[in-house]
């Protein structure tokens, strides 16, 4: 259960288009058009009816490539996602896989007619059962589902050639490792609540040999993953993490600290204003987003604003709207993770050399978490951008923060 924000925003069954022709939009634009090349995932994911696996309320999204609340404090992985994973874990045809995470069952559901078994485990007892009666009703004749803590795996029907996690430990627990067939692959997010690494692993000799695939951003894993977690994050001190793209790590380099990147590229050279790296979006199409994304721990109660800093230069960026522009826009969560609030940078357009910014952003109170995106929001045209920093300013009795954040102006729908 990964938490992202929405790319490519395709037509819904909402305004008459047919489910299976708001898939295929979505499949071609945002899961092909991203990368994922698996004919039989693709086939997976056009065939998997979505909408089945979100709340009513919430059915009108359920084909835009973004992650959607399902209750519980839990999200829906956006379809990129679940088929990324699934390519990277190979499933075949006499596979049986252990999922970690049932949330809305929509995982399971892709991976079923791809494989012989899936077994899958749900911490929350709501959520689970949720899930059983949304897989057993749709006909997912080969999913099991079971409520109980993932960390301890599901041994009596152990060993799993596949394991798959959609939620975040901090360090890998061991049951998993050993229910593992030798051989066998295992996807799964790892690291800080807001700084993760989706790894692959593969089980060699009894012992897991990593790869790195792409920084993320999953929910954490609950439970005894959670209680033995041993970094947390600060909610009162929240800070950007490698914000002038200096890291890099992944498949193919890409700046650590920051997921869900798209049509993004690392540029290195005397040309950046700090350090030796500047990122550059660029995009073409409009409705497409060019974007990187990174999450933050903040307390609302403690923290009035946030003063951020960027620096920032633009080539032929379009005028655009807004839901379609060029800028930083900061969306802030409640303890349930639905949106309270909304600040941004910019936004930018036209041309211009690199301009160094800082702008104030209020915290609306109920805050407790939050996700940042830069980028070219929509719109087309070529923005680079270094130096990315926040600082939090504490709340002062009679003093309250300047800048912008109006949340009975969010959209329907994520940014």
């Amino acid at each position: 259960m990964v938490i992202v924000i929405a790319t490519t925003i395709p037509p819904d069954a909402s305004q008459g288009e047919p489910w299976q022709q708001s898939a295929e939009r979505l499949v071609r634009e945002a899961v092909a058009g991203s990368g994922v090349s698996n004919a039989r995932v693709l086939d997976a994911v056009r065939h998997t009816p979505r909408h089945e696996f979100v709340p009513r309320s919430r059915r009108r999204l359920a084909y835009f490539d973004m992650a959607l609340p399902i209750g519980d404090g839990q999200t829906i992985s956006p379809p990129f996602i679940v088929a990324y994973m699934t390519e990277q874990l190979d499933p075949q045809p006499d596979d049986r896989v252990l999922e970690i995470g049932t949330g809305s069952g929509y995982q399971a559901a892709v991976l079923s007619p791809l494989v012989a078994e899936v077994y899958t485990i749900e911490i929350v007892p709501t959520l689970g059962r949720r899930a059983a009666a949304a897989l057993q009703r749709l006909g997912y004749t080969n999913v099991h589902t079971k409520i109980g803590d993932g960390f301890q795996g599901w041994a009596e029907h152990a060993p799993f050639d596949k394991i798959i996690v959609t939620c975040s430990p901090e360090a890998i627990p061991q049951p998993l490792v050993d229910e593992l067939k030798e051989g066998g692959r295992m996807v799964i997010p790892v690291g800080e609540r807001y700084q993760q690494t989706l790894y692959l692993m593969t089980k060699r000799d009894g012992k897991l040999v990593e790869e790195a695939l792409r920084p993320t951003l999953f929910v954490p894993m609950t439970g005894a993953a959670e209680a033995s977690r041993q970094k947390k994050p600060d909610p009162r001190h929240p800070r950007i993490v490698n914000g002038g793209f200096e890291r890099l790590a992944g498949q193919s380099p890409t700046p650590t600290g920051w997921h869900y990147q798209r049509q993004m590229s690392v540029i290195s050279g005397n040309a950046a204003p700090e350090g030796q790296r500047f990122v550059r979006f660029q995009n073409s199409e409009s409705g497409r987003w060019s974007q990187a994304l990174q999450g933050l721990a903040i307390d609302g109660k403690t923290i009035a604003a946030l003063d951020v800093w960027l620096s920032v230069k633009a080539a032929n960026v379009a005028r655009g709207s807004r839901d379609s522009s060029a800028r930083l826009m900061i969306t802030f969560y409640d303890q349930r993770r639905a949106a309270v609030g909304r600040g941004w940078l910019g936004p930018w357009h036209g041309t211009f050399a690199w301009k160094h910014l800082r702008q104030r952003i209020r915290v609306p109170k109920t805050a407790r978490e939050a996700i940042l995106a830069v980028g070219l929001l929509g719109t087309t045209g070529t923005l680079d951008v270094d130096d990315l920093r926040v600082e939090p300013v504490a709340r002062a009795d009679g003093k309250p923060a300047t800048g912008t954040t109006n949340p009975s102006a969010l959209p329907s729908r994520h940014p």
